[in-house]
């Protein structure tokens, strides 16, 4: 971090001098190297929790607040998992907004300080444009979460800070298309350096930006540009997507690089999400659910066998979750009881199902804990695939090519194939086929809690028992039903009493 000092100045120049042992706003940054610097610093925030870490935050963590996973402990993901919330609750509620709001204010010191530094034009449109698209990326996660936030494009004072006001959620919305459209028009196709955005990046995390505003004609729209970039496609293996040894592959439009290591630079999968190895420290705090399981259909649309639940099924599933009689760390997991069947955390009651998406094997092979090299995937192709058969389903476009584009996910790659779905579908078949095929594709990736929001599926689905492997219920997700008001964030309530001009949201 860049820590600035202020200094004292007198009259006379020659008593103006600067410490040159230390870094202050007088003499950083000086050249293209510090404002690289200043960049890395930027981009690090991703990999702080609550925004792309803390094992799959934005991954499996955040499917802890939905149907597919189950957080044992009580922290504030699992209290949004399970309709108890409060507006004091840190992690996703604080962090998400402070953190988000450490994106904007560093990618608004970058901006400002590129007017000091010696650089074409050219150098610092691409400059400008990483950091517009990180603010964008940044103000996108406040809109989806929180609606209207206040909109700093400036570096502002600790009193402007405390009396600035909420922005409308279109208002907001508008700054991440703004952002984004610059960051689009200047980035290149491919980046400076593995890892940073790309024109791509910022046309797929645009696409992104209007699915989520129900915006289905500019969907469509965008996709056709990252199309005509001619560089994306679906990766052969679903198992090998989230392998150390594809990664950056051409399905993956943008990521968060993580380095194996003991100097912070890896991530925690296996420290949150992964399955355990039977310590107290270390195993699955978020794990799949009964309710993912029994999503996943039969390759060939048979009836699930009820006396061997787990054969013949969509091979995402066991690529996605460790299920009772599958292979975990070399070595068949064929029971219930810990420390042996899934090597939970011994405090999580659910011990049949554990996550096996992001999961560094064989045991040879693990990582210690919080050292995980696996790079986390922001958006990915698929996305694009699906994205664009939802448009056409919404705008009642060609309802059999939306189901073309889904038929892709399902036969396209080498280990998975499945029943492909038929033609001729209605508008609402075709929309349940769709939803249905996000929620498996991207399971503990995080992205279905957004999509139950946007569909505004939650009165249908909650409540939600979870059991364990005997049956019994370990808890109700939102056992009073799913309310209007859940669909936003709460305001932190650190931040309404440091500003009085912020209102809390409604319901909360």
């Amino acid at each position: 971090m860049v820590l600035l000092f202020p200094l004292s100045s007198c009259n006379d120049d020659f008593l103006e001098f600067y410490p040159e042992d230390k870094i202050t706003s007088a003499n950083f940054p000086q050249n293209e190297e510090d404002i690289e610097l200043l960049l890395n610093g930027v981009y690090a925030l991703l990999r702080e929790n609550s925004i792309y870490n803390e094992g799959l935050f934005g991954f499996g963590v955040l499917d802890g607040a939905t149907p597919n996973a189950f957080n044992w402990g009580n922290t504030p993901i699992a209290r949004a998992g399970s309709g108890q919330l409060n507006s004091s609750d840190g992690s996703i509620v604080n962090f998400r907004w402070t953190r988000s709001y450490g994106i904007i204010f560093r990618a608004n010191y970058l901006l400002q300080a590129l007017d000091q530094i010696d650089l074409t034009e050219g150098e610092k449109a691409i400059y400008r444009a990483e950091a517009r698209f990180l603010r964008g990326l940044a103000y996108s996660i406040l809109a989806e979460g929180f609606g209207g936030v206040p909109i700093i494009l400036d570096a502002i004072s600790t009193e402007e800070a405390r009396s600035i006001s909420r922005a409308s959620q279109e208002e907001t919305w508008n700054q991440v298309m703004a952002d984004y459209n610059m960051a689009i028009d200047n980035l290149q196709e491919e980046a400076p350096e593995l890892g940073r955005a790309t024109k791509g990046a910022a046309l797929a995390m645009k696409m992104r930006a209007l699915l989520y505003q129900g915006e289905y004609e500019q969907v469509l729209s965008v996709i056709d540009e990252i199309d005509a970039l001619n560089k994306y496609n679906l990766f052969p293996s679903y198992e090998g997507l989230f392998k150390l040894e594809n990664e950056n592959n051409a399905e993956v439009i943008f990521d968060v690089q993580y380095i194996s290591g003991e100097n912070s630079q890896g991530s925690l999968h296996d420290q949150y999400c992964g399955t355990g190895t039977g310590s107290w420290t270390r195993g699955s705090r978020y794990v799949p659910t009964d309710d993912l399981v029994n999503a996943y259909e039969t390759v060939d649309g048979a009836e699930i066998d009820p006396n061997n639940p787990y054969e013949n099924r969509d091979p995402r599933l066991e690529f996605t979750v460790v299920v009772p009689g599958a292979y975990i760390l070399g070595y068949r997991f064929p029971n219930y009881t810990y420390p042996g069947g899934a090597f939970n955390h011994p405090g999580n009651r659910l011990k049949h199902l554990s996550a096996r998406k992001y999961r560094i094997e064989p045991e040879a092979d693990l990582p210690p804990s919080g050292q995980s090299g696996l790079n986390n995937i922001i958006i990915r192709y698929a996305d694009v695939l699906l994205s664009k058969a939802e448009a056409i389903i919404e705008t009642n476009g060609d309802i059999d090519e939306a189901i073309n584009l889904i038929n892709r996910i399902r036969t396209e790659r080498e280990d998975v194939k499945i029943t492909s779905l038929p033609m001729g579908l209605s508008q609402g078949e075709a929309r349940a086929k769709l939803r249905h095929e996000r929620r498996i594709e991207f399971a503990l990736e995080g992205l279905y809690w957004a999509d139950i929001k946007r569909w505004e599926i939650g009165e249908d689905i909650y409540p939600i028992e979870v059991k364990d492997h005997n049956g019994d219920v370990i808890e109700t997700k939102f056992p009073n039903g799913y309310l209007d008001f859940y669909r936003l964030l709460p305001i932190p309530d650190s931040e309404i009493s440091l500003n009085g001009n912020l209102t809390q949201n409604p319901g909360w």
